[in-house]
Order: C-alpha cells, then structure tokens, then sequence
C-alpha cells in the first residue's frame, strides 16, 4: 500500500526517490540541503553519486522520481548517462535535470536532445532548484508514471 501526501491538485507519494549525480561534494551538499528543506517535496530518499559510472551502479536499484546530473564528470559523463537512462526500459520515463557550468545553447540542446527534461546553469539558487522539483516530479505524479 502506498501512503500519499498532497499538496495542491497533485498527490505525492510518501518517499519520493532522487538520483543526484554530481562529482562536487560542495554542489551534492548543496542539492540536498536545497531538496531536503523544501516542505513543498515531502519526504525524499536522495542516493549521491560521485560520478556517471556511480550512477550506473545505483540505476538497477530500483524505480527513480528524478535523476539530476551535471554533465562534465570523469568516466562517463552526463550526457552518456542520460542517453543509458533513456535507452532503459526501467528508468526511460524518468524525468532528468541537467545542472551544469556549461551555460551554450549546443550543451542545452544535446542534453534535451537526449531526453532531460530541464536543464539549469550553475551557479543556481535552491529555489530554483525546488522549482525544477515541483514541476518535473509533478508532472510525472499526475501522469502516472511512478512505478
């Protein structure tokens, strides 16, 4: 059974599951301060990975709410990971936010491209990023496609 919580017209899930990619051990802090302090998102459960292929090791882990992943990384980097992300039955309806110092309208455009579903320039404020939150995991809450 599902316990839900809701706020406004869209219904929350009681744990929501965040996948944050990131290999800045100050920008993962300061993601999830940003999330965790949002009263607007509920509970979350926010798995850190320092790096794409941390990433690929935690994806088979279960269903994800949302994945975040700044693009330039050692090993794989975010675009490649996004394109995996999409290329998987399990996780290809997850929504992806692409955080990232690089700010040209070609990074934007391949990240979208590949299937991110929102894209924000470092640096950014946390209420941006909670903004990011209510849209992209809401709209996958009123569609449906939570697991």
């Amino acid at each position: 059974m599902r316990v839900e919580m809701s706020f406004g017209m869209v219904h929350w899930p009681a744990m929501r599951r965040v996948l944050l990619v990131e290999d800045s051990a100050s920008m993962r802090a300061f993601v999830r301060t940003a999330l965790e302090s949002s009263a607007a998102l509920g509970e979350l459960e926010i798995a850190e990975a320092q790096s794409g292929f941390d990433a690929l090791r935690l994806l088979p882990r279960g269903a994800w709410d949302w994945v975040i992943t700044d693009i330039n990384m050692p090993d794989i980097n975010g675009l490649e990971l996004i394109s995996f992300i999409k290329k998987s039955e399990a996780h290809k309806a997850t929504p992806i936010l692409i955080i990232s110092t690089a700010s040209s309208e070609r990074d934007r455009d391949r990240g979208m491209q590949l299937g991110a579903t929102g894209y924000l320039v470092k640096p950014f404020t946390a209420e941006a990023l909670v903004q990011h939150a209510l849209e992209q995991i809401g709209a996958q809450s009123a569609s449906g496609a939570h697991a």
